[in-house]
């Protein structure tokens, strides 16, 4: 297999893993890369995020070096998340587990879609998240008003701090800790948070994604989007935003861990 190697670049430890991991997957036979960040700092070559092709992407960090990785790819390659970070609910494996899998798993691995979200405004594509959107704006203690309307007929009207725009795999990210539901990721469906809302009766709504979903932001306080914590967008005043399932879903490797028993291990007994 081609297998590339992804690294967190802030952990010293991590990068010696990825470089002892190197090693560990050329002895059993596969064919490695680095990427390009990965590369540079432990001296070696590598390749662009935008220009990963393979069998394999090995993310050695948290979520947050999973969500990053599936944003920079231009291509969605399967990902298995080696976990070096906190939680680590996008990590399948700890690091003393890998080389298990890796000896077991010489010729071939199942695959696991993950529903990603296509962001647009004005029919200008804005991104695509596998966790969420985050509206919010860029002054501190005003609120922003929304409107949210399903199938061209008005849902709801609010004014809250924010609104999370989520999938069921980001349901237990940002959207878990702003009140809303875990969901299943076999569910394809669009989980709206809203972020300490005004009124009590907002409550978070899960919406098909065979239903045209759009967002408007009835104000003219200046918006911004952000999409998995890694890209920030300013929105135009008084936009509106189409959300839909995206075509491109990311690609993890099936572990065998059932995402129930990662629910009860790694966020219930924290």
């Amino acid at each position: 297999m081609r297998i590339i190697l992804v690294s967190r670049l802030d952990d010293a430890e991590a990068l010696r893993y990825a470089a002892s991991l190197d090693r560990e997957l050329k002895d059993l036979g596969h064919e490695v890369a680095l990427e390009e960040g990965t590369a540079r700092h432990l001296m070696r070559e590598g390749i662009p995020f935008e220009e990963i092709d393979g069998d394999m992407v090995v993310v050695v960090g948290g979520d947050g070096s999973v969500l990053l990785t599936v944003q920079r790819m231009r291509k969605q390659v399967p990902i298995l998340g080696i976990n070096w970070g906190e939680v680590g609910f996008l990590t399948d494996l700890e690091p003393g587990e890998a080389g298990d899998f890796f000896a077991a798993n010489l010729n071939g691995f199942e695959v696991e879609q993950r529903m990603r979200i296509s962001l647009s405004a004005g029919g200008r594509p804005l991104g695509d998240a596998l966790n969420e959107g985050l509206i919010v704006t860029d002054r501190p203690a005003k609120m922003l008003r929304f409107g949210v309307y399903v199938d061209r007929t008005l849902a709801e009207r609010f004014r809250a701090d924010g609104l999370l725009v989520s999938t069921p795999t980001g349901s237990t990210a940002y959207a878990m800790s702003a009140g809303g539901p875990i969901v299943d990721p076999q569910i394809e469906g669009i989980l709206l948070v809203p972020l300490a809302p005004y009124m009590l009766s907002s409550r978070p709504h899960i919406i098909s994604t065979r239903r045209r979903l759009e967002i408007t932001l009835e104000t003219e306080k200046p918006a911004h989007l952000v999409i998995d914590g890694q890209t920030t967008l300013e929105l135009p005043k008084e936009a509106t935003l189409t959300v839909k399932k995206s075509d491109q879903p990311a690609l993890f490797v099936n572990t065998g861990k059932q995402f129930f028993e990662k629910v009860n291990r790694k966020l219930r007994n924290l």
